[in-house]
């Protein structure tokens, strides 16, 4: 029988948030996969957890998930575990998986910290729809294609940021995203935690006199529904009824379904723009 992969959430900060289950677990399997040895044989220790390490990380993900595919095939059960957080979740776990899955290994996770939704319960911005962004490109041009794609995005945005790029990134979202609400999370369940609600603008102003310190996760105010659609009723009053038209004629619809929407995306009746085509002819 093949072995089996578990995907161990471990703390993000403070070594209590660690589940009964993963410490069972890690102790119980053949094979831990860390992405940073030296950092997890802290955990382990702490737990008393002499299971043997083989590191697996963004560098080395492709041929390291054949090796553990392959264990596994053997017989073997092996545990992944990242830094801190959940396996998978923008780290290079989600590699491992998905071979596992390919080669028909059975794969499951033990819940535990994520610190997106950790900073998310926390932030005071809503919770209901949200739009997970981890770590912003590098590429410049990757990047202001993402920045572009979130201004219209009404979910709230969680995003990872680096102490030394924080300041570049909150002008790119100055740029692209306005003056929006923002929360700071950093130092999660730490003894220094912080939480900082403001704005872009303000956290622009704190942060030229703050050295920003330590990794964080920026929960941002997505775009309201009300500024949506006053973007869109914009964008049709500065058009003609006849290029309105066209918008939806050259997707395909017909004449009468096209002037249905025209008049929904006005907030008129269809017989007026009946009427105004017929003006304009």
């Amino acid at each position: 029988m093949p072995g089996k992969l578990y995907l161990c959430a471990t703390p993000i900060g403070n070594l209590e948030d660690i589940t009964y289950r993963v410490v069972r677990v890690l102790g119980e399997v053949d094979i831990i996969g860390a992405e940073d040895t030296r950092n997890s044989i802290k955990l382990l220790n702490h737990f008393d957890i002499k299971t043997p390490m083989e590191s697996y990380h963004e560098f080395n993900k492709y041929d390291k998930a054949k090796d553990l595919v392959n264990k596994m095939l053997d017989g073997k059960n092996v545990a992944l575990i990242t830094d801190a957080g959940t396996p998978g979740i923008s780290d290079p776990g989600e590699e491992l998986v998905k071979q596992c899955h390919e080669a028909g290994i059975e794969v499951t996770s033990l819940p535990g910290a994520t610190a997106c939704t950790t900073a998310l319960s926390m932030s005071g911005l809503s919770t209901r729809r949200f739009c997970f962004e981890a770590f912003l490109p590098k590429d410049k041009k990757t990047k202001e294609k993402v920045l572009e794609s979130l201004q219209e995005e009404p979910r709230t945005i969680i995003i990872y940021e680096a102490p030394h790029r924080l300041k570049t990134t909150l002008q790119d979202l100055k740029n692209h995203l306005g003056n929006r609400r923002i929360t700071f999370c950093r130092e999660m369940t730490k003894k220094y935690e912080q939480v900082l609600r403001t704005t872009i603008d303000e956290a622009m102003e704190y942060y030229k006199v703050n050295e920003p310190r330590g990794e964080f996760v920026l929960v941002i105010e997505g775009k309201s529904l009300e500024e949506i659609e006053q973007a869109k009723r914009d964008r049709w009053d500065n058009m003609s009824i006849e290029e309105h038209m066209d918008v939806y004629l050259k997707q395909g619809f017909d004449k009468k379904e096209s002037m249905k929407l025209v008049a929904k995306d006005r907030g008129v009746a269809k017989r007026d723009i009946y009427n105004s085509l017929v003006k304009e002819k």
